[in-house]
């Protein structure tokens, strides 16, 4: 059975085996470096205790995705609580400028890319990452949904609006349209190299090297122009996924390959508006409806797919294998959504 719980140290070298393993990302980045990822486990420990405040370096939290009766490491999913972790995060917003000439009755509207930070500090859905053979499926749905109900558990912790950047266009032999037409004319690097430094450390060398001027849309290659705001083909699962939840593309794109980056209202997620608290009370025999039940808080934090059945009183049942899953006993409370 599956069970998304905080990842440990002990899970490095799993974790690793997915990164490396993962062709096009579903999601921001996870750091495919030893020393780099060791970091963000740790720090993710120390956030889910709550040694970390807002106002220190923001909490980051790493999931994975278990296998219990195998012990496989399957899958992660990440939720940084501020975007940008106390710098700035950056994308491109699309907009226009209005070109015209009165004296020739001539007047066009230009597409433009305006380097922007707006969207710092808000709560980043991210580092997802799954078993390619596992697209699609339940324990998908599961890992993914899983940080929204923590966020709904631990809803002080984030803010009003969150966001999540999704991969764009790749082509098969590796090249990223958009950014061999615009970003490697100012990185001394290939596209996979400024991804990686954009998830070991942070995008504020963007602001070093890009111009801070409108990229004029119009002057960039006809391949990159179609890929503005297009989903990688492995990212279309989690894309429809999170529209499912309540995310919409905005006006902003990801700065390396012009991937949407989609947004919503925190308190309008599907999963949180859908799911209700209840206390756990006697074992049930596998029967009912399959859920995401989720038990804990902070470093305790479980959640899994269980068949349940609801008593009378608001109380719910469970098979005694889904207690065991969770490390919960009767009376403690859960938090239940519909699958």
């Amino acid at each position: 059975m599956w069970l998304v719980r905080p990842a440990k140290p002990d899970d490095l070298d799993r974790i690793l085996d997915i990164a490396g393993a993962q062709g096009a990302r579903l999601s921001s980045t996870l750091p495919r470096q030893g020393d780099a990822l060791a970091y963000k486990i740790e720090h993710s420990q120390a956030s889910f205790a709550g040694r970390i405040g807002i106002d220190d370096d923001p909490p980051r939290f790493l999931f994975v995705l278990e296998n219990t009766e195998s012990g496989e490491i399957a899958g992660t999913a990440g939720i940084d609580a501020r975007a940008g972790n106390g710098q700035p995060f950056y994308n491109y917003r699309r907009d226009a400028l209005i070109h015209a000439s009165h004296e020739l009755g001539v007047s066009r509207r230009v597409e433009v890319l305006y380097p922007s930070h707006s969207l710092t500090d808000t709560t980043l859905l991210c580092s997802f990452s799954i078993r390619p053979e596992l697209r699609g499926s339940d324990a998908f749905e599961l890992l993914s949904r899983a940080r929204i109900l923590f966020i709904a558990e631990h809803r002080d912790w984030f803010t009003h609006r969150v966001a999540v950047e999704i991969q764009g266009v790749q082509s098969d032999d590796g090249s990223v349209p958009f950014w061999d037409s615009l970003g490697r004319h100012f990185f001394d690097m290939d596209f996979e190299t400024a991804d990686q430094y954009s998830g070991q450390l942070s995008k504020t060398f963007i602001a070093e090297l890009m111009p801070p001027n409108p990229i004029y849309v119009t002057l960039l290659s006809e391949d990159a122009q179609a890929a503005m705001g297009q989903p990688h083909p492995v990212t279309v699962g989690n894309f429809e996924l999170l529209q499912r939840e309540g995310f919409q593309a905005g006006c902003y794109l990801d700065i390396f390959d012009a991937g949407p980056v989609l947004e919503a209202r925190t308190d309008s997620l599907r999963t949180l508006v859908t799911s209700h608290q209840a206390e756990l009370h006697g074992a049930n025999d596998d029967s009912g409806e399959t859920c995401l039940i989720a038990g804990g808080e902070g470093e305790a934090f479980r959640c899994t797919l269980s068949n349940l059945s609801e008593t009378l009183d608001g109380a719910v049942k469970v098979p005694v294998s889904t207690w065991k899953r969770l490390e919960r006993t009767s009376g403690d409370r859960v938090r239940i959504a519909p699958l």
